[in-house]
């Protein structure tokens, strides 16, 4: 069984899992070029709850975030690549030209108990003030400085 999700689809799986009474841990990413930073990260995030949520940005995302080149792998591929990961329950696919208030949006039907990030998420302060919004914390995962997907681009000389 896939456990790969469009997000239009979500509700019902969340109507499912809260009846259940599983906390909900949720992740967001690119997840262009899996490293073993990125691994680290998600066992880690998944120590703090019974199912582990991955947000997969989309191609149009990625290329905003990265740069034109990237993504390397597209949305399709990149969720395969996580599906096969034993800790991540569930990969919830983004459309493209998702905005602040759609981001909000998601998190107001996912509810999730905890929002795993990094200290060093650009973005960090905006996952806090969603985790408020739902009653939920957040987790702040060691960053590892070693690992990044862009430095191993650069590494390869494809960026």
């Amino acid at each position: 069984m896939t456990k790969i999700v469009k997000s239009a689809k979500i509700e019902n799986l969340i109507s499912r899992l809260k009846a259940s009474k599983k906390s909900i841990i949720l992740t967001g990413g690119c997840f262009d070029i899996l490293h073993i930073g990125h691994i680290k990260f998600l066992k880690e995030a998944k120590k703090n709850g019974d199912i582990l949520m991955v947000l997969l940005e989309s191609d149009e995302k990625v290329k905003l975030v990265k740069g034109n080149n990237r993504p390397y792998f597209h949305q399709g591929e990149r969720a395969e690549v996580l599906d096969a990961l034993q800790m991540i329950d569930y990969v919830i696919l983004l459309p493209p030209k998702m905005i602040d208030q759609d981001y909000d949006q998601l998190i107001m039907t996912i509810k999730p108990n905890m929002i795993a990030v990094t200290a060093s998420d650009p973005i960090l302060n905006k996952k806090k003030r969603q985790a408020e919004l739902v009653g939920g914390k957040i987790i702040v995962i060691p960053f590892i400085k070693t690992f990044s997907s862009s430095r191993l681009a650069k590494f390869l000389g494809v960026e």
